[in-house]
């Protein structure tokens, strides 16, 4: 492992340093930081020459300071001559918009993909991107790490009876499924209409019984939670018992703690993929680490192990 080098970012230095903790090395020694001018600069502190190289850095709020850091950091690491560069990207900002689907919109989300491989990524290590096809939008290997198995462990401990799991949209279906056949329960799923580019859905219907069950919502990411408000609402006039929400990624912008705290929903739980601040962090979020799971991906590729076995069932 004295070949290892992790580094991070300033969009969550505290996720990286778990990740060191776990993997038992040091956390790699860098200065980033922003002149006046708003124009960011990098330093690598310490011999990278052919070394295996990691860059913990999720694209979040601010997306677009974290994004620029990232690219600089993996410009930066090439130009030391690092063996191999990985970029670490917990959370994939840009990835809802996977595709046109309006005349004359850009698809940022590969854009972004063409962005990291020519600032010196060899490859990228993710969590839970929005839609499967970003995959595809790299010439380099991706590894998608999921969180499912993080989320089914901590339901499959809780005391519930009735349980159904809820796809938040028609979007949501395999990973609301694979999450229901963990937890060996039945299946629903909301139908719903986003309204142009307004950060407002309108719930439509709801396919699959939940009246007097416990309810399940599952989906990808919780931006302004303006989705969940409205699966929730639709979820308990259907007559479910009660209502909790799950998803990777607590992006909690604008309104969203707001509206969980407004809600009926008795619980939502989430990863730490991206940094959750002292206020967001109310008694109805439930935070569970992600760390042990980047630091075992981490370790399978440095080592020249299969990322895949990580999530192959025991038997």
């Amino acid at each position: 492992m004295d070949e290892l080098k992790v580094f991070s970012g300033n969009a969550h230095p505290a996720l990286t340093k778990a990740i060191t903790e776990y993997l038992g090395i040091p956390l790699g020694k860098c200065e980033v930081k922003q002149f006046k001018n708003e124009n960011t600069f990098v330093r690598i502190l310490e011999n990278v020459r052919e070394r295996d190289t990691f860059v913990v850095q999720p694209i979040s709020s601010p997306v677009n300071n974290s994004l620029v850091e990232l690219l600089i950091m993996l410009d930066a690491l090439k130009r030391a001559s690092a063996g191999r560069i990985t970029a670490v990207i917990p959370y994939y900002g840009y990835g809802r918009t996977d595709k046109k689907d309006q005349p004359r919109v850009p698809i940022t989300a590969k854009l972004v993909a063409d962005l990291l491989t020519v600032a010196g990524a060899n490859r990228v290590l993710t969590v839970d991107l929005h839609a499967a096809q970003i995959q595809g939008f790299f010439n380099i290997p991706v590894d998608e790490l999921t969180a499912l198995n993080i989320l089914a462990d901590y339901f499959d401990e809780q005391p519930y009876n009735n349980l159904v799991v809820v796809a938040s949209d028609i979007g949501a279906t395999k990973r609301a499924r694979d999450l229901a056949a963990e937890l060996n329960v039945p299946l629903a799923i909301i139908e719903k209409r986003r309204l142009g580019n307004k950060d407002r859905t309108q719930t439509l219907n709801v396919i699959g019984e939940v009246k007097k069950r416990v309810a399940l919502t599952v989906d990808d990411e919780i931006d302004t939670a303006g989705s969940l408000k409205g699966v929730v609402a639709a979820l308990m006039k259907r007559g479910a018992r009660e209502v909790h929400a799950c998803c990777t990624h607590p992006i909690f912008s604008g309104p969203a703690i707001r509206r969980i705290a407004e809600s009926p929903v008795i619980e939502v739980v989430v990863t730490d993929t991206v940094p959750i601040s002292e206020k967001k962090r109310i008694p109805k979020i439930k935070i569970l680490p992600i760390a042990p799971l980047l630091g075992k991906a981490i370790k399978c590729i440095h080592t020249g192990q299969s990322v895949g076995a990580l999530f192959e069932k025991k038997k």
